[in-house]
């Protein structure tokens, strides 16, 4: 291979990766994280409880879940690509519907509805990031364009859609007026719309999925367990602090410019993330990273709980941004280093299906413990015990011999 040949094939590798991390922009970032600047307006408007606010990202979770429990045959029958795109059209409606009703019957059914079609989106870009590290490992030896990177890029890529609503919500949120915050939604619809043409248009024809779902080699469930379990903690608790964060930093009385600014910051270090961890995700094929990153997340969470000061909120929202996504990356290469390649839709889907269920618990758990004495700060403790479990848990999984 010419210096010119590995330098357009890394060229190609890194523009396709990019274009599948506007897919994580749309499935998490606007789908999912904007929620957490909603919660409080929509809270204040409708009268919600606590428990309420959190069960509406239970209602997203649980769509979540659905979403995973069909995507292997789906992407059999259809084709990743077609399952990514698809879900990210499907999501874009769903958010604009989000700013047209105020009934808490249609809101749950609209957040259980986008979680199954950001699910598509979400299972098959990781999929095809997978796929793609693969190639960039044998199109471009050597060159640092490595699997744990692609993964990094296209999980990072939460972190433009987070840095998006920082900005996009306070824009379009009317502020005072009833339902105010229905035009944000709106927005957030309009741009993920966007974001999901341009996805469309700069990712390639995918092959189909190896072997149908009847034929896709099993996953060995009972010697990955550990690492399944330690992700269902993280499901648990990261879902916690990305639902009701913003709302203690506005009861600890943080300003609209700072809560911008704290999230915009979170965002960033979602996207620094690509390049923090992609060494790590690259040498250790068993549940050590997993492990590490859930104690980091843990202290990230109990951070502003311990204290109100600027330092501590936005070292939290720097360490929680360049670490929780990452941890989705983890599950991803753990499944690349020790699973055969006709494996990887369900070993995929197996943790997109214990992550799901960790957040159908976390927010209702959360949102009811902060209905009781202590308040979030109590909520969020929980939260960051979760994680920390997670990470004694994964400390255990040992690598499996592939086959």
């Amino acid at each position: 291979m010419t210096a010119d040949t590995g330098a357009a094939s890394r060229a190609r590798v890194l523009r396709q990766a990019l274009a599948l991390s506007l897919g994580a922009a749309v499935s998490l970032g606007l789908a999912r994280f904007s929620y957490a600047l909603l919660l409080g307006p929509m809270r204040a408007d409708l009268g919600w409880s606590y428990f309420t606010a959190g069960a509406m990202n239970t209602g997203n979770a649980a769509g979540y879940l659905l979403g995973a429990l069909v995507m292997p045959r789906l992407m059999a029958k259809v084709g990743p690509k077609a399952a990514l795109v698809g879900g990210g059209l499907a999501t874009a409606l769903l958010l604009m519907l989000h700013g047209m009703v105020t009934d808490n019957g249609a809101l749950m059914a609209l957040r259980l509805a986008s979680g199954a079609a950001s699910a598509a989106t979400f299972v098959a870009g990781g999929l095809l990031a997978a796929r793609l590290g693969g190639q960039a490992v044998a199109a471009a030896p050597g060159s640092g364009l490595g699997a744990g990177l692609v993964l990094g890029l296209y999980y990072g890529g939460t972190g433009l859609g987070i840095i998006v609503s920082a900005f996009l919500v306070p824009a379009f949120d009317r502020v005072g007026a009833a339902h105010g915050w229905q035009p944000a939604w709106q927005a957030l619809g309009a741009v993920a719309l966007g974001l999901t043409v341009l996805m469309a248009l700069g990712t390639a024809r995918d092959a189909p999925v190896a072997g149908t779902a009847a034929t896709q080699a099993p996953v060995p469930w009972r010697a990955l367990g550990w690492a399944l379990a330690g992700y269902a903690m993280f499901g648990l608790g990261y879902i916690g602090y990305m639902t009701f964060i913003v709302t203690l930093l506005r009861e600890q009385q943080l300003g609209s410019t700072a809560i911008t600014a704290f999230y915009v910051t979170l965002g960033l270090g979602v996207v620094a993330s690509s390049w923090l961890w992609a060494g790590l995700l690259q040498r250790w094929r068993g549940g050590q990273v997993l492990a590490l990153l859930n104690g980091l997340l843990a202290l990230a969470t109990v951070l502003p709980v311990l204290s109100p000061h600027p330092l501590a909120v936005f070292g939290s929202g720097a360490l929680f941004g360049a670490v929780f996504l990452s941890v989705v990356a983890s599950t991803t290469a753990l499944v690349r280093h020790n699973l055969p390649v006709a494996a990887w839709p369900r070993g995929i889907a197996a943790f997109t299906i214990l992550f799901a269920l960790g957040q159908i618990a976390g927010p209702s758990l959360v949102g009811l413990i902060a209905d009781g004495p202590g308040g979030l700060a109590r909520g969020l403790a929980l939260s960051a015990a979760m994680l920390a479990l997670g990470a004694v848990l994964a400390l255990a999984q040992r690598p499996l011999r592939r086959s």
